[in-house]
């Protein structure tokens, strides 16, 4: 089973203004939470019900997983000091 993905305006304004490298290993972590929106290294936001996120180097992608409509939503996509603004 795959989840489907939809981005926050502010995620798909990352994409499109940085890095390639940086987008290109984004998408790969996305793609991997498509097949498990847990992984090895997710973590809770403390302080928000249902926010996770991942790291991707410098960078974290916050997101959260609806199960009952297979969705990931991811909300966010910034530097570590940034994206919890």
């Amino acid at each position: 089973m795959t989840f489907d993905v939809s981005y926050s305006n502010r995620s798909k304004k990352f994409l499109k203004k940085a890095d390639k490298v940086i987008v290109k290993r984004v998408i790969e972590k996305i793609e991997k939470l498509r097949k498990a929106p847990i992984i090895h290294d997710t973590k809770t936001v403390e302080g928000s019900k249902g926010l996770f996120r991942v790291r991707v180097g410098d960078y974290r992608i916050l997101y959260e997983v609806n199960y009952r409509n297979n969705l990931i939503g991811i909300i966010k996509i910034d530097k570590k000091p940034r994206v919890y603004d």
